[in-house]
């Protein structure tokens, strides 16, 4: 029997696209900047000189204001320096990053298109720079000691910190460094390529890094491109086919090794007890494990059932049902392991059913309106969901990005530029999906659903609708997973009702990767883990470029030119002001395009975790990332 699963999970630590959603703030080089930031920063990463302070070396970069750590800082406030180094951290991964897969893996290269990798493969590797999780877009120097901004805002220089080394002892040099973004720009993941899109060259100057930009990137690009990105060793891959789908460990810098591992079924991952950068105030209270072990089943029946026997010892809950009916277990009874909701105050993203407007069915608005409306989330909440649920209207839930009433201020100055290209819609109220009556079949909204198909010219052939030239409307629903058919089945019985064939795909994991890294589906479900930012990442989502790049997000095909401006403007943006604006717009169009059926959201996390597993409080942070928590217990048996 499959575990009931109703929450796709997101990605820990990474955001699509750029998977973490990771975004960074320009700098200062102490809090006593603070007041002359904005002055200092207006042009930061703009391409206008910064007066007095762009040939200053920084340790840290921020976007639209000062950092909070000051050069020198010991350690970021939000981890335990105290926390205990030792047991194992063994979990389920809960979501996709790059071709990442949590269900199975067959190769350990999680930078390119090729394969299914397994997640928190970034551990074995280090970046320029990394993000303080109590900063909405801040960055640290990490495996660079310093960096260095150009008067014009086009370039970075990095110096490396000289004791920096890969697990085979060898130095980490700024030829890896340049090596490293050269093969990612050229050969690396489509999302990738598209952090890496505004970097023109990257080369060794002396014994620094230089990075130089075409000066159309934005003010998150540059941060973006400093931390999401893994250093690799230009030797071990002058001998080792980047582009191969392999199980041979990689070599990298970072603070775990490869342990054992069975393909498909579990990986381990080992603390380096002598890693490099250990005693880094970017590091201190990091990597506190000695064993990260991930555990992967296509059933989460298996995976659970091992959470109860403390084969794996945390457990997020996506699944409404067994939150509210299955943690009765011995070891919950008898204290060995709890369960505990966390608020999560970042932002939801987006989760829904996305529509493939790449198929000539999808193309009227109307269409994919009415269909949407056949969905019954009222009745799905009370009857499948327990009541823990709230209907997600907008991809920027709990951000400033999130439209609300009739477009005006500067949101409406920026879509006034586009109006005759505009649906009216846009400047109005953001559409939001209906209430309905909970009873799973609202005649209202229903009979509102067969207006719209007879205007978007589908008409009744017995009990099946179809368009002039006869074809059918059916829509193939793609799932690596058959935890969504109890959901899916009472909106199928609906839409059937409209003369539409809705049918839940079911493909293995490996497959499923395949075919939407392809377009190849109907509809199928996504979600996407945002910041409280817009990133470049955003084009990777929304863009026209994307629409057409195999492997992008952009699973909907959207294009819309007045959305590619938007996003390139929102990208540009000198404050944060002006930034939520363009996100607010973006908003709009999205919503008034009904290319998804939104799902739900949560404002909490549900949590399995056995006794003895801490973590620093995680209310006030912009990440919940198991890489600062710890295990203080002994291990259960």
């Amino acid at each position: 029997m499959t575990k009931d699963r109703d929450i796709m999970p997101r990605s820990w630590g990474t955001e699509p696209g750029a998977s973490s959603g990771l975004d960074r703030r320009a700098f200062l080089r102490s809090s006593a900047l603070a007041a002359v930031s904005a002055a200092v920063f207006g042009a930061g990463l703009v391409g206008r000189p910064l007066v007095g302070w762009a040939a200053a070396e920084l340790h840290g970069l921020s976007v639209f204001g000062p950092l909070k750590y000051p050069p020198g800082f010991v350690h970021f406030d939000y981890i335990n320096p105290d926390a205990p180094k030792g047991g194992r951290f063994a979990f389920n991964p809960p979501s996709w990053g790059l071709n990442e897969n949590p269900r199975t893996f067959n190769t350990l290269n999680g930078f390119t298109l090729k394969g299914d990798a397994p997640p928190r493969i970034g551990l074995l590797f280090d970046s320029l720079m990394v993000r303080a999780l109590d900063e909405p877009d801040a960055i640290y120097c990490h495996l660079a000691r310093a960096v260095t901004l150009s008067p014009d805002g086009n370039r970075l220089t990095f110096s490396l910190r000289p004791q920096a080394r890969f697990h085979d002892g060898s130095v980490v040099t700024p030829e890896d460094v340049a090596f490293s973004y050269n093969l990612l720009k050229e050969n690396g993941h489509p999302v990738l390529k598209t952090i890496l899109s505004e970097l023109d060259e990257v080369f060794v100057e002396g014994e620094q890094v230089v990075m130089a930009f075409s000066g159309k990137q934005g003010r998150q690009a540059m941060l973006n491109v400093t931390s999401d990105i893994p250093i690799f060793s230009k030797i071990y891959y002058s001998e080792v086919d980047f582009l191969a789908s392999t199980l041979t460990p990689p070599l990298g810098s970072g603070g775990y090794k490869v342990g054992k591992m069975k393909a498909g079924s579990f990986i381990e991952f080992h603390r380096d007890p002598e890693y490099w950068g250990a005693d880094l105030p970017t590091a201190i209270g990091h990597g506190n494990f000695d064993v990260i072990r991930l555990l992967f089943a296509r059933d989460h029946t298996i995976l659970f059932e091992a959470f109860k026997k403390g084969d794996l010892n945390f457990y997020e809950e996506f699944s409404s049902k067994s939150w509210a009916t299955q943690y009765d277990f011995p070891a919950i009874l008898d204290g060995r392991a709890y369960k505990q909701e966390i608020p999560d105050g970042r932002p939801s993203g987006g989760q829904g059913w996305f529509f493939n407007l790449r198929r000539s069915k999808f193309a009227d608005p109307r269409t994919r309106e009415a269909i949407a409306l056949a969905f019954d989330f009222e009745w799905s909440n009370k009857n499948l969901f327990y009541g823990l649920y709230q209907r997600t209207e907008s991809f920027f839930e709990r951000t400033n990005m999130k439209a609300a009433g009739p477009a005006s201020g500067k949101e409406l100055a920026l879509l006034e530029s586009y109006r005759d290209q505009l649906n009216p819609a846009v400047f109005d109220v953001p559409y939001s999906p209906p209430v309905s009556d909970g009873s799973g079949k609202d005649r209202k909204l229903l009979a509102r659903a067969n207006r719209l198909l007879a205007e978007a010219g589908w008409k009744r052939q017995g009990g099946e609708l179809v368009n002039e030239a006869g074809e059918r409307l059916e829509i193939e629903l793609l799932t690596p997973s058959p935890a969504f058919a109890r959901i899916v089945t009472p909106w199928s019985n609906a839409l059937a009702l409209l003369g539409i064939k809705l049918t839940l795909r079911l493909v293995d994991p490996s497959q499923y990767q395949a075919r939407t890294r392809d377009f190849d589906f109907d509809m199928t479900g996504l979600r996407l883990a945002l910041s409280a930012n817009l990133t470049p990442s955003t084009r990777d989502i929304w863009s026209s470029e994307a629409a057409d790049t195999p492997g992008s997000y952009n699973y909907a095909g959207v294009k819309d030119p007045v959305l590619d401006a938007l996003i390139e403007t929102g990208l540009a943006a000198k404050t944060r002001e002006d930034m939520e604006a363009a996100g607010r717009a973006i908003d709009r169009l999205w919503r008034a395009g009904h290319y998804w059926v939104p799902n739900w959201n949560k404002p909490v996390h549900t949590l399995g975790v056995w006794k003895g597993l801490g973590w620093p409080d995680s209310a006030d942070l912009y990440d919940f990332s198991p890489e600062s928590w710890w295990w203080a217990e002994d291990q259960p048996s």
